[in-house]
């Protein structure tokens, strides 16, 4: 209970008082049962105490010409009930709107602490090595470019850079969403905002406080919310015209009956104050929105950035998915994905590799040192020599050993070659002394989670999905396949990734959504429908352009926000439906005198919290299935 009452803020603390005040002064005016000068005292009291916040801003709306809100009808409703001496219903309408108010909050509070959490990043301080090689500790807007900094065990990195000593697991879970560990070491590029575990790391700053991953995603957040939905747009609309509507229908509720059918007066403006406190669109006004923040805040929980609740009701209309390979379906990483040998193990074949490609820093070669699991040494490596379009040629043991492509097999004469077809990747064929010893398949590695990803997006009834890449059409389709895309194109230029786009956009029925992550992906990223991008390795500007951030570069993460935005519209919905239902009802309920104020009092703040609650549904779990 301690605890709960501290995560309240200021505010909160105030309005339980004033829920705790009102209810005590409402009982202690219901003991005595009948009406005196003391508990009409009381329940004046409780009045003034639930109710003044709501009075004081109906006064300043209605200075600012700020007539018909739910503050105004709520005023003339219970000043109205006082009026005619309903003293506990008055009391009770202002008491449980408070309550209903104080329920808002919590929801609203509870949807941005989702993302809050999330983005609970910045470190105040941070410690900078300087020329003398003595730690300092300073603000981290103040560190430049190309500065090294020390972060220590259970320290968040304070900016965006690369490891250049020591090496430590990071927790990522604030950025990403997910709990397992990353391990950082020398010459790994790290974000702001993760968190040192277990080790101490010195990191050379790549980018400034103003441009790290941390100021970025912030700044994102804050302008999250100022994108209104169609939905929300509807609403707005809907209560500027609906609420003098009831406010005029109140006013001839309370006169014709009494002026043309000799009715009393006392009982028709009681009925027309029911009908006021009834028709308030709290929970339209409050729902809608909320079920949308509740959105983007679910979608934070998974580390996914959505910049606009209206961008969260678009991907509903999405019929066309085009990816871009490279970095978004693969991992821009390559890695040896399949071996022939020949006369030798697989485990001998790549070894054979490494050993002659282990001084090469071109990317084939890197992935070939990666992929050997044997120790390797150059001691018995001589007369190493890269031969520039066919390989490399060495000494090993002192016998020849040839690592290269096709030509470097058949300008050696090498016994037993056999030239292999490709159909993904690129062909590395290796030879020993004067013997053919078999070939590797180099190529990019797919992601995890990126055919799940394919499959879930069907399931979720997205028409056509497509996979663009400059790789040649064999690589490219053999990825395709793994994927399970049945469209592709390849060999393309970076230009012509934005011409295929707009041409699905004007084929397409629906809308047209583009997932990408490097600087060339960018102007498809602004042109799509909706451009989602990479976040953790993307390109500054890939994010800059895109609608939605993915900040663990997971595409697993694609349909799980589809599936929140298929649940934020369904709640939007169910609460708009349910609100305009439940009002209408006691809206003739009050007209002919069944409901009371207190069946008045349920219709509007018992909806309104039926709705929060019902918005709050989606930050019920930080995972989304697709059912």
């Amino acid at each position: 209970m301690i605890n709960a009452w501290k995560t309240l803020t200021a505010e909160q603390h105030q309005i339980i008082k004033r829920i705790l005040g009102s209810s005590l002064l409402l009982l202690i005016g219901f003991s005595w049962p009948q009406a005196n000068l003391f508990n009409i005292c009381c329940f004046l009291l409780a009045y003034l105490i639930a109710g003044l916040p709501v009075l004081k801003t109906a006064g300043r709306n209605l200075m600012h010409g700020k007539l018909f809100d739910e503050n105004f009808l709520m005023s003339m409703a219970t000043l109205g009930a006082l009026a005619i001496q309903q003293w506990p219903e008055a009391v009770a309408v202002m008491l449980f709107y408070t309550i209903g108010d104080f329920f808002e909050d919590l929801a609203v509070n509870r949807s941005r602490r989702s993302i809050t959490d999330l983005l609970d990043l910045r470190p105040e301080t941070a410690h900078i090595i300087d020329d003398d090689q003595k730690l300092q500790t300073v603000d981290p807007a103040t560190i430049s470019v190309g500065d090294t900094l020390l972060v220590k065990p259970g320290e968040k990195v304070p900016l965006d850079g690369i490891v250049v000593d020591g090496s430590s697991y990071l927790n990522t879970a604030a950025l990403t969403g997910e709990t397992k560990p990353v391990l950082a070491e020398k010459g790994t590029s790290i974000l702001s905002g993760t968190i040192a575990v277990n080790g101490t790391l010195k990191v050379k700053v790549q980018k400034t406080f103003n441009d790290s991953t941390v100021s970025k995603i912030l700044e994102l957040v804050e302008n999250a919310s100022e994108q209104k939905t169609n939905v929300e747009n509807f609403i707005t609309r809907f209560s500027r015209v609906y609420t003098p509507v009831v406010v005029l229908s109140a006013i001839i509720l309370a006169i014709l009956p009494p002026l043309f059918f000799n009715r009393s007066w006392l009982v028709w403006i009681y009925r027309a104050l029911d009908f006021l406190v009834i028709s308030c669109p709290c929970a339209l006004v409050i729902s809608v929105p909320l079920s949308y923040f509740s959105g983007i805040g679910a979608a934070s929980k998974i580390g996914v950035l959505v910049k606009g609740s209206n961008f969260l009701e678009e991907l509903q209309k999405i019929n066309t998915i085009v990816f871009d390979k490279t970095g978004t379906l693969t991992k821009g990483e390559f890695s040896v994905i399949a071996t022939a040998p020949v006369n030798i193990d697989s485990q001998q074949l790549i070894h054979l590799a490494a050993l002659a490609e282990q001084s090469s820093p071109h990317p084939i070669a890197q992935a070939l040192v990666k992929s050997d699991p044997l120790p390797k040494s150059s001691e018995q490596l001589t007369n190493v020599q890269e031969i520039v379009g066919y390989g490399v040629q060495a000494n090993y043991q002192g016998k020849q050993l040839l690592v290269g492509n096709a030509r470097l097999m058949k300008k050696n004469s090498v016994m037993g070659f056999q030239a292999v077809t490709p159909t993904t990747g690129t062909l590395v064929y290796v030879a020993y002394d004067g013997h053919y010893a078999g070939c590797l398949t180099v190529a990019d590695t797919l992601k995890n989670d990126a055919a799940a990803a394919i499959k879930s997006l069907k399931q979720l009834g997205i028409k056509d999905i497509v996979m663009l890449t400059g790789d040649n059409y064999a690589t490219a389709k053999n990825t395709a396949d793994r994927l399970g895309i049945n469209s592709f194109k390849a060999e393309l230029l970076p230009q012509d990734k934005l011409r295929i786009v707009k041409e699905y956009q004007q084929q397409s029925i629906g809308k047209v959504a583009f997932v990408g992550d490097g600087l060339n992906d960018t102007p498809v990223l602004a042109g799509s429908d909706i451009g989602i991008a990479m976040g953790a390795l993307g390109s500054d500007a890939a994010i800059e352009a895109a609608d939605i951030v993915l900040m663990h570069d997971n595409p697993g993460a694609i349909p799980q926000v589809f599936s929140i935005s298929q649940k934020t519209s369904r709640i939007a919905i169910e609460n708009i439906v349910f609100a305009l239902s439940i009002k209408g009802i006691f809206l003739v309920l009050a007209a002919v005198g069944i409901a009371t104020m207190w069946e008045a009092v349920f219709a509007d703040v018992g909806v309104t919290i039926i709705a929060v609650l019902n918005s709050l549904r989606l930050l019920r779990s930080a995972k989304y299935s697709i059912v």
